[in-house]
């Protein structure tokens, strides 16, 4: 396990001992506005500009079922609610709590951040360690996988502990961050292994980390010569937008290159505060990408991610992964039919930009890695032509190299209509579907064209 660290940045640092818990009188003086009847109920208000601070939100994090219900009254406490919050970690940032529009699992928000019953039930094929991390660990820690990239598990912290995390089994247990021996010991196997070039940090929450702590882990990395890139991942944007201050960018600066990864779920966490997070990062020349979990009742329509993607570019954040949910336990109630993402993913094709497109992977158990899930756009294949399928159901024939002038295609039967096999023989060269809008924009632009 990850051990605590100390740090003169006070209520930032990461400690063994557990954050202070708020009182009701501690929690934030939340916003007015449309939704302000729905937000969480505050009894007291924070000093100045103190909600805007990210060790006040660190410090004021809700971590009882008592200030859940302090925060929302109308909140159903079931005994299996109170049993999901104790079987696993429960954080909450006030600022994350005030996109709460209502206090039940209709809400997306809500559903991501707020304990259920159905996070009770256990299917045999369900872990603790799905992608089996912890046996892919060369030294404590530090996870070697893929041949180039190594990823670097540097506290198990985070502001707000996702329903839906996969590393339940660390995350929020003992809050805590990596030692100094620790990363002595992740260092030197990187020295031994030139082949990886690539260190991701994640945990937990790297962002979580005081600043100063968290150089130094990026210090420590920059001393490995084949390290050439250092990604972290992180939720703060989402949920701790206060935490991504001046003083963090300008630090981060110094390690370039340097990508960050984060990780909206749904358009209402695109708020004001997370773009001007977004923002800083990406003014400071931090490409931004973003990785989407498909969360049945929070973001399973397809529309919804559309949404998603198109607010996340607009924002300048790149998407990046749409996962499955993995098979981890607490998060049955969360997956859905692989067959969902695929009807998403061709849904998004055409609709937006490739830009715009994620690609939808599972993380496959027992370590097996990322794979990516297609919908099927190679209908048919053969020497000579590949039959291609767009996202309008338009098929395409596609001439293969090095095709013979001998071998000319015999046309498609006079008084039939093509059929997949004369695309396929290159006797068509394709077969569209009746009234596509574009083929009519261009038969529209032709009539104008003549009758001019």
């Amino acid at each position: 396990m990850l051990k605590a660290t100390s740090s003169s940045e006070g209520d930032a640092s990461l400690s063994s001992e557990e954050p202070p818990s708020p009182g009701a009188a501690d929690l934030c003086t939340l916003p007015a506005g449309p939704a302000a009847a729905s937000m969480p109920r505050t009894t007291g208000r924070a000093r100045g500009g103190q909600r805007l601070d990210w060790r006040w939100q660190m410090r004021n994090r809700l971590r009882t079922i008592a200030q859940l219900r302090e925060s929302f009254p109308s909140l159903d406490v079931s005994s299996g609610l109170i049993e999901a919050a104790r079987k696993f970690p429960l954080a909450v940032t006030p600022y994350y709590a005030s996109l709460i529009r209502r206090p039940d699992a209709s809400d997306p928000v809500f559903r991501m951040c707020v304990p259920q019953p159905e996070e009770l039930r256990d299917p045999a094929f369900l872990r603790d360690d799905p992608l089996e991390e912890d046996e892919d660990m060369p030294v404590p820690g530090l996870v070697h996988r893929y041949p180039d990239r190594a990823l670097l598990l540097v506290t198990t912290t985070c502001s707000a502990y996702c329903r839906h995390c996969t590393r339940k089994r660390v995350a929020g247990m003992h809050e805590s961050s990596i030692t100094a021996p620790r990363l002595q010991q992740a260092v030197a196997y990187l020295r031994r292994h030139s082949e990886i070039t690539d260190v991701i940090l994640s945990g937990g929450d790297p962002f979580t980390m005081a600043t100063e702590a968290l150089e130094r882990v990026l210090a420590a990395l920059r001393t490995v010569p084949s390290v050439q890139v250092i990604r972290l991942g992180t939720r703060t944007p989402v949920v701790l937008p206060q935490r991504i201050t001046d003083e963090l960018v300008g630090m981060l600066r110094r390690y370039h290159p340097v990508w960050v990864n984060t990780h909206f779920n749904h358009p209402n966490e695109l708020t004001p505060e997370a773009e001007e997070a977004c923002a800083r990062l990406v003014d400071a020349g931090i490409p931004l990408g973003n990785q989407t979990v498909l969360l049945r009742g929070v973001n399973d329509d397809p529309r919804t991610i559309e949404d998603l993607c198109r607010g996340l570019v607009r924002r300048r954040v790149r998407p990046y992964y749409l996962f499955q949910c993995d098979l981890v336990r607490g998060v049955e109630h969360f997956r859905t039919p692989l067959s969902r993402g695929i009807e998403i993913m061709e849904y998004l094709r055409g609709r937006v930009s490739g830009l715009a497109i994620p690609t939808f992977v599972v993380d496959a158990p027992h370590g097996g890695g990322k794979i990516p899930v297609l919908p099927n756009y190679v209908v048919s294949m053969s020497p000579t032509h590949t039959v291609l399928r767009n996202f309008e159901g338009m098929l395409v024939a596609y001439p293969e190299p090095g095709i013979p002038d001998s071998e000319a295609p015999r046309p498609a039967d006079a008084g039939r209509p093509p059929g997949v096999h004369d695309l396929a023989s290159g006797g068509a060269t394709s077969i569209r579907p009746a009234h596509l809008a574009r083929i009519e924009r261009r038969e529209m632009k032709t009539l104008c064209r003549f009758e001019a």
